[in-house]
């Protein structure tokens, strides 16, 4: 799916709707008819828009915490203004994104954050480090 961009004289609006994925599953979960968000298609619009100021609408379940950290920071880096606006629902890894720029939460949305959660497979070595990187990310 490509992004839902509208752009107009005072700049653009993004829609991020869906899930959020890396960019190496994007392809596999669109396959299965899933509404995705991958940081690559940010990347490609935010690299059309040249500094024009941008507006950010979010309803999103969230998705892969590096994936969204990934897209917070091309925001955070992008030369333009950035106005986030939370429309529905901006949970997990869409928090994250909602800390890009100046947000504002419609009365009606909900923003959730809470403890990164993930299974990993392994020995105990396997185990100790996921348990690092788990509290890294919380």
């Amino acid at each position: 799916m490509i992004l839902n961009v509208i752009k107009n004289d005072s700049g653009a609006e993004i829609r991020l709707d869906g899930m959020i994925v890396s960019d190496d599953m994007k392809d596999i979960y669109e396959w299965f008819g899933y509404q995705v968000i991958a940081p690559k298609d940010v990347y490609s619009v935010l690299d059309n828009l040249d500094g024009d100021s941008v507006t950010i609408k979010i309803n999103s379940c969230g998705g892969d915490y590096f994936a969204g950290a990934e897209i917070y920071a091309e925001l955070k880096e992008y030369k333009g203004d950035v106005k986030i606006i939370v429309t529905g629902l901006a949970a997990s890894a869409a928090s994250v994104i909602a800390m890009a720029g100046k947000c504002i939460m419609y009365p009606t949305a909900q923003l959730m954050i809470h403890n990164a959660s993930s299974q990993p497979c392994g020995d105990y070595r396997v185990m100790e480090h996921e348990a690092e990187v788990l509290q890294k990310i919380n």
